[in-house]
């Protein structure tokens, strides 16, 4: 995967304002999530955060030690303007698969689904979610579950359950992963909230 190219696709996404992914807000299943846990020392990752509401809502709610991870620098700068205290050296402009570190937590919103659905790529991601979290830390989220299509060019793309649990469970412990109840409207029964433990 090219990182300059995807960076000058989600760099053109932003500037021309086409972020249909983004509610404005954090997903409901992720903060119910988020709201039960205790540990705010807990060292969480966002990737390809876009605007980070996730992390928004947990730097705010006292967790100190959240990393925001995206591949353009556009939404890094506009999240940083709305949280001007949030330190800098935990906002990461890279690629994902680049990035380097050891997490507790990884959180899942609308990411997985941002990759062209080749099977290098979504084992790519599989295998660095697992590099990147620490012995038994969690991999917790949301998946599209709709169609694949065979356009390689519309965004996000889908999967199903099987398809995924064929790429996590060579490196995660399935947890849940299941049909979410509580998504937004428009995406009732196309998400699947997901707790994977790394083995």
């Amino acid at each position: 995967m090219d990182r300059k190219v995807e960076e000058n696709y989600w760099t053109a996404r932003y500037k021309e304002a086409q972020t249909g992914w983004d509610i404005g807000y954090i997903s409901k299943p992720i903060k119910a999530y988020v709201d039960q846990l205790h540990d705010k020392n807990l060292k969480i990752l966002i990737p390809g955060a876009g605007n980070a509401h996730e992390a928004e809502y947990l730097y705010k709610n006292g967790f100190i030690n959240i990393h925001v991870l995206d591949i353009s620098e556009i939404p890094l700068v506009a999240f940083k303007k709305r949280n001007p205290n949030f330190p800098d050296q935990h906002l990461h402009h890279e690629s994902f698969f680049e990035h380097k570190g050891s997490y507790d937590i990884i959180i899942e919103q609308t990411f997985f689904c941002s990759f062209v659905p080749t099977e290098t790529n979504r084992k790519a991601y599989a295998k660095q979610m697992a590099t990147l979290l620490k012995n038994k830390g969690k991999l917790v989220g949301l998946w599209f579950s709709f169609p694949k299509t065979s356009d390689m060019e519309k965004r996000p793309f889908g999967g199903d359950k099987q398809e995924y649990l064929s790429y996590f469970q060579v490196y995660f412990e399935v947890k849940s992963f299941e049909t979410s109840y509580n998504s937004i409207p428009q995406r009732q029964d196309r998400e699947l909230f997901g707790i994977f433990v790394k083995a």
